[in-house]
């Protein structure tokens, strides 16, 4: 969506959470219309860009095909780029509009000069991507890099002082390294804000993926495309994660040895 409408959906944290379903239900509507399918997503709320900014976009993963009510499975959907724009770019200035006029909506701007932003940004070019999967292994990697990892790594600060931090951004357009410099207190802001709300969920799913519907359809659909569901695999202890990670044993003392497991201290009141 356009960069002016981003600091209304960091103040409207409920606005922002909506994103993701309102992504999913434009995607199945129009597969829905067009095919008569029903189709999987996933979809993934990200709220960061490079320099920190609050910059709310959602990607949103999809089966290459859909089921029918036949139980049958067609194997390819195709995508209007065109109309799949102008129904996000519709959705989300409605959500806006409906926010703002039952009141709802948290912004310093007066009524009419918001009702004017929105009714000069739905009529923008607003940016859609659409991109094929190889494999479940790519799909896996590129959903991979927006969960359970902080807005910036390590690696890219490259000074702390006392009362600035510096920090790289890559320059996609000039295919170099942008250096931002902040104060303390503007850089913890700048994290801060992607902070998730606790309980809150980075990957929903929809559709064929949705909890109830999966249990119910994910047999026979395996069973129509011929395939042998894999079972979920165990997950990894935390020392092994950061040794493959890693390239470190964190359960290796110093001298060598090993450590073990031998019992929990209760707390004690502190006086």
């Amino acid at each position: 969506m356009p960069d002016v409408l981003w600091p209304i959906f960091r103040d409207n944290p409920r606005l922002a959470k909506a994103l993701s379903a309102l992504a999913a239900k434009i995607i199945q509507a129009q597969v829905s219309a067009r095919y008569g399918l029903r189709v999987g997503v996933i979809a993934i709320l990200h709220t960061f860009n490079g320099k920190l900014e609050f910059n709310s976009h959602v990607h949103i993963m999809v089966t290459g095909g859909g089921h029918e009510s036949t139980g049958t499975w067609v194997p390819s959907v195709y995508y209007k780029h065109e109309m799949l724009m102008e129904a996000w770019r519709k959705a989300v200035i409605k959500l806006l509009r409906a926010a703002l006029r039952a009141g709802h909506l948290h912004t310093k701007m007066p009524l009419d000069q918001m009702e004017a932003l929105l009714t000069q940004q739905e009529k923008r070019w607003w940016s859609i991507k659409i991109q094929a999967f190889k494999s479940k292994e790519h799909f896996l990697k590129y959903a991979g890099r927006y969960l359970r990892r902080p807005p910036i790594a390590q690696r890219r600060i490259t000074y702390i002082g006392e009362r600035t931090v510096t920090f790289w951004v890559k320059d996609k357009k000039q295919h170099r390294r942008l250096y931002v410099q902040c104060s303390l207190e503007e850089f913890i802001d700048r994290w801060a804000q992607h902070i998730p709300e606790r309980y809150q969920h980075a990957v929903r799913a929809f559709g064929l993926f949705a909890p109830r519907a999966l249990a119910q359809t994910s047999a026979a659909i395996f069973t129509i495309l011929g395939q042998r569901p894999r079972p979920r695999p165990k997950p990894r202890r935390w020392a092994e994660s950061l040794k493959q990670d890693f390239g470190y044993d964190p359960l290796l003392h110093d001298t060598g040895q090993r450590m073990k497991w031998v019992r929990r201290l209760p707390p004690k009141a502190s006086r």
